[in-house]
């Protein structure tokens, strides 16, 4: 049975750009000539799913389940975005982080330690008060940012229709779509996931919308953390939508136990799977592991922008497989993953989860620096297994432990 839809996906219609500033077009750096270890990573058509042949659309389904069984990584093109729209919002992206005041920046500082990271990161760590420097600026765009125009720099004022349709299209329509096609996967309805986990309120529900910056890797910053620039994590959440860019730091941990950079794709969006999915799917979804590094010698010149959508579930959800799966009934669990594994562990003991706001403003709260030479190291946030480094941490009584 093909996937129900009442007609094809629309495609994106933003907002018209007359009478508003001119600002310059996004500076796109070259693309890396290094002879560096891509990883392979499945490619599915979006637009497949408007197919009026069932075995189309069933080879989709086919193809996404093998993915996220393997690597829990997607590239997805044809999702409904014209190379030139996502420019667009890369050029405003770029225009924001050239542009935002001091004024601005201090006015607009994030509070991590509230669970969320709303507004705007210095360069200086993963707290609100300013640590070494790591080089990384972001904007976050939750909802109260979507609400209250005064919770945004000012230089983009003018471009704010543009990013909050932006948002809208990739939440309530790429996102849906992709939803749509894990809810086959496991053998359920359409709306399955949508309707049971996804967070719907504002562009992002409960996620949010990040202007990243990474700029070049200052020496005193590779000393302290040896090339790393985010540490190797799973994304704490339902997908994480991202738009494959130039600059190659980021890095996929392969079931080879192996870092590989992901490869440049134009106008491709990159998909990976969050926590969130691993544990409703009882393990058959795969939250990526992934991490953000220094990129070949080529490209460590250049500043490396990236757009990201964070999708969130319900935060009131008491995250716990979807026992009305067939394909749960019919293979069980997969206990391999450490986060779906340690939530059975609890759950199979009696003893209470947490919900998924709890989960993720635990991981927020709790950030970590990659410039840390005290505690990233083995006997402290650090453990070595066969020979390999990972990090430990505990959230709620459960032990993390992702690749360093």
């Amino acid at each position: 049975m093909p996937i129900a839809t009442s007609s094809p996906a629309a495609p994106f219609q933003p907002p018209s750009t007359q009478g508003k500033p001119e600002i310059p077009e996004w500076d796109i750096p070259p693309a890396t000539q290094a002879d560096v270890e891509f990883a392979e990573l499945h490619t599915i058509d979006l637009s497949l799913m408007d197919s009026e042949d069932p075995k189309v659309v069933d080879d989709l389904v086919q193809m996404v389940k093998k993915a996220i069984k393997e690597d829990g990584f997607l590239y997805v093109k044809n999702y409904g975005i014209s190379v030139e729209q996502l420019h667009r919002q890369f050029a405003i992206a770029q225009y924001n982080h050239r542009n935002i005041s001091e004024e601005d920046q201090e006015r607009l500082l994030w509070h991590p330690e509230t669970g969320v990271y709303s507004g705007y990161k210095r360069p200086y760590g993963w707290k609100r008060e300013k640590q070494a420097l790591d080089g990384i600026k972001h904007f976050n765009f939750y909802k109260p940012e979507f609400d209250d125009i005064n919770r945004i720099p000012n230089c983009i004022h003018p471009f704010f229709d543009e990013i909050t349709a932006f948002c809208n299209y990739m939440s309530k329509s790429v996102n849906r779509r992709l939803l749509t096609l894990l809810s086959r996967v496991l053998e359920l309805d359409d709306d399955f996931i949508w309707r049971t986990a996804q967070s719907k309120e504002g562009p992002t529900g409960e996620g949010y919308f990040r202007h990243a910056l990474f700029q070049p890797l200052a020496s005193e910053t590779k000393e302290l953390s040896k090339g790393l620039r985010m540490h190797g994590h799973c994304d704490f959440g339902m997908l994480t939508l991202l738009f494959s860019v130039p600059v190659s730091s980021l890095q996929l941990w392969g079931n080879d136990e192996k870092w590989r950079y992901v490869k440049y794709e134009p106008g491709a969006l990159v998909v990976n799977l969050g926590e969130t999915l691993e544990i409703l799917s009882g393990g058959h979804f795969k939250a990526t592991r992934h991490r953000v590094f220094e990129p070949p010698e080529d490209q460590r010149t250049f500043e490396r922008l990236s757009l990201v959508i964070f999708q969130s579930s319900i935060g009131d959800l008491m995250m716990q497989p979807a026992m009305e799966s067939p394909l749960i009934q019919r293979e069980g669990f997969v206990n391999y993953q450490g986060c779906f594994k340690e939530y059975k562990r609890f759950r199979d003991a009696g003893m209470p989860v947490p919900t998924n706001r709890q989960w993720r403003e635990g991981q927020i709260k709790d950030g970590r620096e990659v410039t840390d030479v005290v505690n990233n190291q083995v006997g402290k946030d650090r453990v070595e297994i066969n020979g390999k480094l990972f990090s430990k941490r505990e959230f709620f009584g459960m032990t993390v432990l992702l690749p360093v």
